[in-house]
């Protein structure tokens, strides 16, 4: 039996459960897991679907013949085959705890996901991501050289067929134009302090003001710098008798849990950008076992 998931996300109206429900039994479907949320603000539904074709239907198949209920509720939906690994793209700059904390996930097969490549404006981590047998690009980027730098990596997106970006703390603002061309598609992960210190040696301001709290957020990139959408948070509680390093370790640690959670729930299809946030469905008891990482 094949396994698919189908999201949904429409304006609300009835019958929407219905429909998909029945289309599903229809077609020699059954439902595994499914998760839905009505937003009363905006009066947008969301749904995703997690099933079994129990007759071994192609994705293509389903998807052509559920074309019309979807058009009946003006629907932006999609079916993906659970097997299908999600390309993905990784970029780094100097810091590599996430970088080495996703390429370990990804070895033992807890991140069930194809690097396609890192790019990098350093060669720090060149020799790591070789001997991953990955794909490594260095493109340095300067105030010169910054279209051209970013027509590369454009250029190897294209290449390689990357359907997602991971900022595995690349410390390089992208532009507007590529945030569009990606929407949806690039996940930052930064450091979050209360009160928020930025600039140089963030961890050291915040021990100097004897933070107690030190988080991180991991978001979908838009043109707003760390403003888009946010998918996963956490923090990590420090006390009076900690250094500025013991900041720095907690932090890092805290940041790498954060992130691969993050790419954990996009790539399981579990995410849904609805305006500045986004709706975030937990694993079900049908997920792979690999989601109940972190």
């Amino acid at each position: 039996m094949k396994k698919y998931v189908l999201t949904v996300s429409c304006k609300s109206t009835r019958g929407i459960v219905a429909a998909i429900s029945g289309f599903l039994a229809e077609h020699g479907c059954n439902i595994v897991d499914s998760a839905q949320f009505d937003d009363l603000e905006t009066g947008t539904f969301f749904m995703r679907v997690s099933f079994l074709s129990e007759e071994g239907a192609d994705r293509a198949v389903l998807a052509q013949a559920f074309a019309p209920a979807a058009e009946t509720f003006a629907m932006r939906w999609n079916v993906f085959d659970e097997q299908e690994r999600m390309k993905v793209l990784l970029m780094v700059s100097r810091f590599g705890h996430c970088l080495n904390d996703l390429l370990y996930r990804w070895k033992i097969g807890a991140l069930p996901i194809d690097i396609v490549g890192v790019v990098s404006n350093h060669f720090d981590y060149q020799k790591l991501v070789v001997n991953h047998d990955i794909p490594f690009h260095q493109i340095a980027v300067t105030k010169e050289n910054k279209p051209q730098a970013e027509a590369q990596l454009l250029e190897i997106v294209e290449r390689s067929g990357a359907e997602l970006i991971v900022l595995a703390r690349y410390m390089q603002v992208l532009s507007d134009r590529l945030c569009a061309k990606m929407s949806g598609r690039i996940i930052n992960i930064h450091h979050s302090f209360l009160p928020s210190f930025k600039g140089a040696n963030p961890y050291k301001q915040a021990y100097m003001r004897g933070v107690k709290l030190i988080g991180a957020t991991a978001h979908y990139v838009t043109a707003d710098l760390d403003e888009g959408p946010i998918i996963e948070q956490d923090t990590v509680r420090v006390t009076h008798a900690q250094s500025p390093d013991d900041y720095i370790s907690l932090g890092r640690d805290v940041e790498s849990q954060v992130l691969a959670r993050a790419i954990h729930a996009h790539i399981h299809h579990r995410t849904f950008i609805n305006g500045n946030k986004t709706v975030v469905f937990p694993p079900g008891p049908g997920a792979f076992a690999s989601e109940r990482m972190g």
